[in-house]
């Protein structure tokens, strides 16, 4: 049977292109030392070409990601922040598009009400934070995360967590993904999502998922053919229900090229509509 066109798919990390990037925008700009990094417009443009995070004049950046969506055959997606662009989104096309929000656990206090405040005003789905880009830097397992995690139980939502070393030029360590092991251990009721890889731990990763029932796994940030094959070989034995499709538009990544080598993962029959689809909408809960 191969790769379904038809099931919906669902992408937990998409965005909106606009046409003014700079490095300023990203609030870890403070932890980037090189000068390299000081040159680029996307703290990963050595890992990523042609990214397509560029907007023509006049064009409105929800109906470009819509058409992409629909080319493509994605049913809805996951929005990573409550910019302005993403509040429009949501109120004209709750159909198409979930919140989340992203959180800086150094602001322990401020971190909790945030998402509080967003999940009853918006519903929000998740929670993300990429350890390595808060300011400073905070390991997955560290106190000032427990909080947090606290929440998300509490509102009956799950976590997104940078895993593996970061793209952006910075330390690694607090994101090894020994951390999650930890975390699991504190907080059984915890639906926690790695994000970005878990590379080069991605082994460790398959058996933390084994032995975590709440630990789970999405693809962000890579093009279908460099999915980690410890990754696919686990989704196609007994991780058919932990592994999820995320991309990484307009970030990195087009989601054409991402569909047009999507067909070429090895993946079996009964994965795909568990990983295109199923699989988020129960973890996420985003039919409810």
């Amino acid at each position: 049977m191969g790769m379904p066109t038809d099931v919906g798919a669902v992408d937990l990390m998409i965005a909106f292109p606009h046409a003014d990037a700079n490095i300023d925008d990203y609030t870890f700009r403070s932890l980037l030392r090189d000068e390299g990094s000081a040159d680029m417009v996307f703290p990963v443009e050595y890992i990523f070409h042609d990214v397509p995070n560029h907007l023509e004049k006049g064009n409105d950046p929800i109906e470009v990601t819509l058409a992409e969506m629909d080319k493509c055959g994605v049913a809805i997606g996951l929005l990573g922040g409550l910019d302005e662009t993403s509040r429009r989104a949501l109120s004209e096309y709750p159909d198409r598009f979930r919140a989340s929000i992203h959180v800086d656990p150094n602001d322990i206090t401020g971190s909790v009400r945030q998402i509080r405040r967003a999940h009853d005003e918006f519903g929000i789905k998740a929670v993300q934070s990429f350890p390595a880009g808060c300011v400073p830097q905070v390991p997955v397992s560290d106190r000032r995360y427990y909080p947090v995690y606290q929440t998300c139980i509490d509102l009956d939502i799950p976590m997104i967590t940078n895993a593996g070393v970061p793209g952006p030029r910075v330390p690694m360590d607090c994101q090894h993904v020994r951390h999650f092991d930890q975390v699991c251990y504190d907080f059984p009721e915890l639906r926690i999502v790695m994000r970005h890889g878990a590379e080069p731990w991605e082994d460790l990763a398959v058996k933390l998922m084994l032995k975590w029932p709440g630990l789970y796994y999405m693809t962000s940030a890579f093009a279908p053919k460099y999915y980690p094959k410890a990754i696919i070989d686990y989704a196609n034995t007994r991780g058919a229900d932990k592994v999820m499709y995320a991309g990484y538009y307009p970030m990195g990544i087009s989601l054409e090229r991402t569909f047009n080598e999507m067909p070429h993962v090895p993946f079996r029959d009964h994965v795909w509509p568990k990983f295109l689809r199923e699989n988020a909408m129960r973890v996420f809960k985003l039919d409810e």
